[in-house]
C-alpha cells in the first residue's frame, strides 16, 4: 500500500551523493531499478534522473518489519529511504558515480507501487520503438533519454545567457496567426467567433520578427514553437522548437559572426569541445557540383566529378545524348572497391533508381584489367579519359550517373553518403561546420509550373543580381543573400538578409506571380508597417532539437523530444489526432464530408 511523504524531505538526488557525505544520514527518493535479495541482506538500486545509488537493507539496522517490506519491492516501485551513507562492503561499481558507496537504510516508505513494466527501463533499449512510444512516460525514465533532455535544457539555458549578453531581447510572438502561402502546409485552427475563418499555427515567427525590427527592437531572440504539416523524416517533426533571432543594421558577416561565436560557446560549455572559427563558406553551386548536396558532409572525401565535357561526344548515347539535351554526367570514385561484387553494385543501382535516376554505370579498375559496364559502346581511349578525369587508380570503383542537373547531383550526392555509411568512412568524433551561401533566389516548381521562392518571399537578392529580378528575365540567375549553417551533412539552421526596400519587395511578389491585390490581401500588415521606415535587417533560426541531436551524435530527433510524433504525425501515447464531439464541430461551423469521414462508429457524440 502506498504511503505518504509526510515529515520527509529529500536530502539530495541519488547520483549526487559524494564521498564527503559518508557517515551522514540522508533521505533519498526515486524508482527501483532492480532488487537483489540475499536473505539476510537486500540490495536495491535506487534511480532518479541524476543516477543510481545502491541501498542496503540489513535486518540489524532496519528491523524485521522493514526487511519484510523491502522484500516486497519490485521494479519501478517509488521509494523514500532514510539511512547512513557508508563505503560499500562488497564489490565497487566503477561505472557509477556513486559506485564506491551505499546507503544503509534505517527506514523505508513505499510511496507508490508499480505493475510489471511492458519493457525494462534501461539504456540503449532494444525494445521496438512503437511499444516504447506508446508507453513514453516509462521510456522517458531511461537514463540515456534523460541525459539527452538535460543536454537540451542546458543548450536552451546557455543560449539565453549568450544572447542576453549580446544585447538580444527575448520577445514572444503569437501562436495564432494568419495563413500565408509560399511555404510548407499550415496547421489550421478554426475560429468559433468568425465561422469559416481560420488561424494558422506558425511555421516560423518570420513576419513577426521582421515587424519587431521595424518597431525598433534591433535584436530579437526567442525559443519558438513552430508547426509544419509536412511528411516526417528521422530529423523532422510536425512541431518543433526554433532558436530564432533577428538583427537590425547588419549584413551577412554580422549575422555569421554572432552565430559562430554562439556555436563555439555551446560546444565548449556542453561538450568541452573546442570549435575553431571562422567556419568555411561554400557557394551553393559549388556544394552541388562537389557534393551533390546543399548540406554536404565534410567528414569524408569521395567528391563528385563532372564528366560532361569528357563524354559529350563519346560513343555511349546515354552519356552524349544527356549532355546534348542539357543534362550532366557525374561520377564518384570509391577507393579500393574495384572488387565489389556485382550483387552489391546492382543494389546501388536500385538505390539511385529510388531517387528517380534510370540507372548507374560503372568502371572497375581491377588488378587483372578494367571492367566497364558500357565498354562495348566506347573506344578504349574514351574510357581512359573518364578514368583520368575521375582520378581513378588501380583498385578503384567508378560509379557514373547521367540526368538533369538537380536529379543527377542530388542522387549521386545521396549515393556518396550511402556508400560512406556502408564502408564506415565517417569519423563520428568530428564536428565539421560549414556555411552554404549564395543560394538561388528561386526554384522551379513542376507541380505549380512556376518559380517559387527557395527560402521565402522576404529574402533579399544579391545586389548585383537585382537586374534579373523581373518576371520577363531569367529568374534562375538571381542569387539570394541567404545562408545555411551545416554540420556533418545536416542543415541545423538557416537565414537570410531580408528585403527592406518596398520597390524590391513589390518586384519579388511580382516574380512569384502575386498581383498587387493578392500581395496586399496576404501581407497587408507587413506592407503597411514597411511604409514607416524599415531598417536593413537579417536573421537566422536553428532547429533546437536538430542541434542537440547532432551534438549528441544521435540518429533520430525523437530521442531529444519528450513527446514526439511518429511518421504519420500521430502521437502513439495519447492517440492524437482523434475525433471530437459533434457539438464542437457545430460550434465551429464545420461539416465533415462523408467521403472523408471516419467510420461512423468512430465519431464520438457529446453527452449533454
Amino acid at each position: 500500500m502506498a504511503e505518504s511523504m509526510k515529515g520527509l524531505h529529500r536530502s539530495v538526488r541519488c547520483g549526487e551523493v559524494t564521498g564527503d557525505m559518508i557517515g551522514k544520514t540522508l533521505t533519498l527518493m526515486g524508482w527501483t531499478q532492480k532488487r537483489r535479495n540475499l536473505g539476510s541482506l537486500i540490495f536495491v538500486d535506487l534511480r532518479d534522473r541524476s543516477g543510481i545509488m545502491q541501498i542496503l537493507f540489513d535486518e540489524t539496522k532496519i528491523g524485521a518489519e522493514g526487511m519484510a517490506r523491502a522484500g516486497s519491492i519490485r521494479s519501478e516501485y517509488v521509494l523514500a529511504v532514510t539511512g547512513v551513507v557508508q563505503k560499500r562492503g562488497g564489490a565497487v561499481n566503477e561505472k557509477l558515480k556513486t559506485g564506491t558507496m551505499e546507503l544503509c537504510a534505517t527506514s523505508l516508505r513505499i510511496l507508490s507501487e508499480s505493475e510489471t513494466p511492458p519493457f525494462p527501463v534501461e539504456e540503449n533499449s532494444q525494445t521496438k520503438e512503437e511499444l516504447r512510444l506508446k508507453n513514453r512516460t516509462l521510456d522517458l525514465r531511461r537514463p540515456d533519454i534523460q541525459r539527452n533532455l538535460m543536454v537540451k535544457s542546458r543548450v536552451a539555458q546557455l543560449s539565453r545567457e549568450f544572447m542576453a549578453k549580446e544585447g538580444f531581447l527575448e520577445i514572444e510572438t503569437p501562436m495564432l496567426g494568419k495563413s500565408t502561402p509560399e511555404g510548407a502546409r499550415d496547421y489550421l485552427v478554426p475560429s468559433r467567433i468568425y465561422p469559416g475563418s481560420f488561424f494558422a499555427l506558425p511555421q516560423s515567427p518570420q513576419l513577426y520578427k521582421q515587424l519587431l525590427m521595424v518597431a525598433g527592437y534591433d535584436r530579437y531572440f526567442q525559443l519558438a514553437r513552430c508547426f509544419r504539416d509536412e511528411d516526417l523524416r528521422a530529423d523532422r517533426q510536425p512541431e518543433f522548437t526554433q532558436m530564432d533571432m533577428e538583427l537590425s543594421f547588419v549584413d551577412i558577416d554580422d549575422v555569421i559572426d554572432v552565430n559562430e561565436r554562439l556555436l563555439q560557446f555551446l560546444w565548449k560549455e556542453v561538450l568541452d569541445v573546442e570549435i575553431p572559427v571562422p567556419f568555411p563558406r561554400m557557394k551553393w553551386i559549388d556544394a552541388m557540383n562537389r557534393y551533390g548536396s546543399d548540406k554536404p558532409d565534410l567528414r569524408f572525401g569521395m567528391e563528385l566529378t563532372d564528366l560532361s565535357e569528357v563524354v559529350k561526344d563519346c560513343g555511349f548515347g546515354v552519356f552524349s545524348d544527356c549532355v546534348r539535351n542539357g543534362g550532366y554526367v557525374r561520377c564518384i570514385t570509391v577507393k579500393g572497391q574495384a572488387e565489389m561484387p556485382r550483387k552489391k553494385i546492382d543494389a546501388l543501382t536500385e538505390f539511385v533508381r529510388g531517387y528517380g535516376m534510370k540507372g548507374l554505370a560503372y568502371i572497375q579498375l581491377k588488378e587483372g584489367g578494367t571492367k566497364c559496364s558500357f565498354a562495348k559502346f566506347m573506344q578504349p581511349e574514351e574510357i581512359d579519359a573518364i578514368v583520368a578525369a575521375a582520378g581513378g587508380e588501380p583498385g578503384d570503383l567508378i560509379l557514373i550517373g547521367a540526368d538533369r542537373f538537380k536529379l543527377v547531383s542530388e542522387t549521386m550526392g545521396a549515393l556518396r553518403c550511402h556508400l560512406a555509411r556502408q564502408l564506415d568512412l565517417i569519423d563520428r568524433s568530428r564536428f565539421e561546420f560549414l556555411w552554404i551561401v549564395e543560394f538561388p533566389q528561386f526554384e522551379w516548381s513542376e507541380e505549380e509550373n512556376r518559380f517559387q521562392a527557395m527560402h521565402h518571399p522576404f529574402t533579399m537578392p544579391m545586389e548585383e543580381d537585382l537586374q534579373w529580378l523581373d518576371p520577363a528575365a531569367d529568374l534562375s540567375k538571381v542569387r539570394a543573400k541567404a545562408y545555411d549553417i551545416v554540420l556533418n551533412g545536416a542543415e541545423i539552421g538557416g537565414g537570410s538578409v531580408r528585403i527592406h526596400q518596398s520597390d524590391v519587395q513589390e518586384k519579388m511578389f511580382e516574380c512569384l506571380g502575386f498581383t498587387k491585390e493578392q500581395a496586399a490581401d496576404q501581407f497587408s500588415f507587413l506592407l503597411n508597417a514597411f511604409r514607416y521606415g524599415v531598417p536593413p535587417h537579417a536573421g537566422l533560426a536553428y532547429g533546437l532539437d536538430r542541434v542537440v541531436m547532432m551534438m549528441l551524435g544521435l540518429d533520430s530527433i525523437r530521442d531529444v523530444i519528450a513527446f514526439p510524433k511518429v511518421k504519420d504525425s500521430s502521437d502513439l501515447m495519447t492517440q492524437a489526432p482523434g475525433q471530437v464531439a459533434r457539438k464542437q464541430l457545430d460550434e465551429l461551423g464545420i461539416l465533415i464530408r462523408k467521403e472523408e469521414q471516419h467510420p461512423e462508429e468512430a465519431i464520438r457524440e457529446a453527452d449533454d
